[in-house]
């Protein structure tokens, strides 16, 4: 089980670890330093009942995007209210994320859904190493082409398909004065107060960045160039730095809407422009339909869902009026354990099949920011408080070890030289097929970095 709330992460009495390696060829060693206490696992349901509700008319319901289809009902009409648990709803989530293709069943870089949304590049792993989780034939070392890098959802770095890049700006741009205040953060009081609406402020800066970078430029450099030509309401005085420079959150922003993107693997990070960007996409504000290519809403809603306005707007930084204002007409209601949720009506069959498949033997070690991990329902996806502690702490986050769409431990690198060695902390009592499951993963992930399991 994880961790007692209340005790420091890594404390000797906190949790169990495990080092997994090598003993000698072909010998998994799984060595228990500390005692494990276990825990009685969950039944899956066998099966999902339904029942019959009116459903209500959404204002703004977009339609349109990549999963509307001639199953879309109209609105207010009678839909199903399907009612699963909640392993039910996560081996859901696992499927649509892709999260049991067989590594390096995939040779196209680009053939991943969780790129609709972007994927987070975050950590020494990665977007290529959620990438590989989910299948696709990339290592550490490569930098394809075909993959497009840009800060976008919280002001993180994001990777997307190239292809997309035009189309994912629109989708980034703030729908409204108060959505952009809300993704800038503290960066909306000076420009409110000189009287500098927050959406024309960024294309202030989206269109003075795009002037700066007219070569690939370090990030100091450009934040050099962009104090110097913005005025004060754009700027603050920073006391970690010492010097006054552009808020953050505003600059990381207003890049992709500049036309630049991140230069792969660089830190700190080397932003140049996009080739072939349009001068007429560079620092435009108006926002994207509802329901149009790569609408963040949607695409949230079918890989994270099932779903609320609430947790989507949590999880793109935005106001839930706004999300609700732009929420897919095409849903059905979902119950929980208790919970209402809707999911997309063109995921009903997969979550329907996610409670009565046979479980799968899927092992996998997600990054401290893979998207499954990123859901704002945590106590769903974690049940137990001091598990979301261990996960989730506010500096150093772990991997997770997920095992059939539950997170099962947490899992740190341990790299030297030239092998990477994996620190374990199990979650209840493993058995010897999970054990050798992970070392497998183990293995994966040290060729991953072009290393050698320790």
């Amino acid at each position: 089980m994880p961790p007692r709330a209340g005790v420091p992460f890594g404390d000797r009495d906190a949790a169990p670890e495990a080092r997994v390696g090598r003993a000698g060829p072909g010998v998994v060693r799984v060595a228990m330093v500390l005692t494990v206490a276990s825990r009685r696992p969950q039944t899956l349901l066998e099966g999902v009942r339904v029942a019959r509700q009116e459903d209500r008319t959404r204002a703004g319901g977009g339609v349109g995007g990549p999963w509307h289809d001639a199953r879309m009902a109209p609105a207010g009409a009678a839909r199903a209210a399907v009612t699963v648990d909640r392993v039910t709803v996560l081996r859901h989530r696992a499927g649509v994320q892709q999260l049991d293709r067989a590594h390096g069943s995939v040779a196209e870089c680009t053939d991943a859904d969780v790129l609709d949304g972007g994927v987070q590049d975050t950590g020494p792993d990665g977007a290529l190493w959620a990438l590989a989780v989910r299948g696709v034939a990339v290592s550490a070392a490569d930098r394809p082409g075909a993959l497009a890098y840009a800060w976008t959802l919280r002001g993180a770095p994001h990777a997307y398909r190239r292809a997309d890049l035009r189309d994912v700006e629109r989708a980034q741009r703030p729908w409204s004065d108060a959505d952009a205040a809300k993704r800038v953060f503290d960066a909306a009081r000076p420009l409110r107060a000189a009287g500098i609406p927050v959406t024309q402020a960024l294309a202030t800066a989206a269109r003075t960045m795009h002037d700066v970078v007219g070569r690939p430029m370090v990030k100091g450099e450009v934040s050099t160039a962009m104090t110097a030509a913005l005025p004060e309401p754009y700027l603050r005085w920073c006391r970690p730095c010492g010097a006054t420079h552009m808020y953050e959150q505003t600059f990381r922003l207003a890049a992709l809407h500049g036309g630049l993107e991140l230069e792969p693997g660089t830190s700190p990070p080397v932003i140049r422009r996009i080739p072939r960007w349009p001068s007429s996409q560079v620092g435009r504000t108006e926002p994207a339909a509802a329901g149009a290519r790569r609408d963040p809403v949607r695409t949230a809603l079918h890989l994270l869902g099932p779903s609320t306005p609430s947790l989507v707007a949590e999880h793109l930084d935005a106001p839930v009026r706004e999300v609700a204002a732009r929420w897919p007409s095409d849903v059905v209601g979902v119950d929980v354990e208790g919970r209402a949720r809707q999911v997309l009506d063109a995921d009903l069959d997969a979550l329907r099949a996610a409670a009565t498949v046979p479980p799968a033997s899927t092992v996998r070690l997600l990054g401290p920011y893979d998207l499954f991990l990123q859901v704002r329902d945590r106590d769903l996806l974690v049940p137990d408080p001091a598990g979301r502690s261990a996960l989730w702490p506010v500096l150093g986050r772990p991997g997770a070890v997920l095992a059939d769409g539950q997170i099962v431990g947490t899992w740190r690198p341990r790299a030297r030289g030239g092998t990477l060695g994996l620190d374990v902390t199990p979650w209840g009592r493993w058995t010897r097929a999970l054990r050798e499951q992970v070392a497998e993963q183990h293995e994966h992930l040290a060729r991953f970095r072009g290393l050698r399991t320790a």
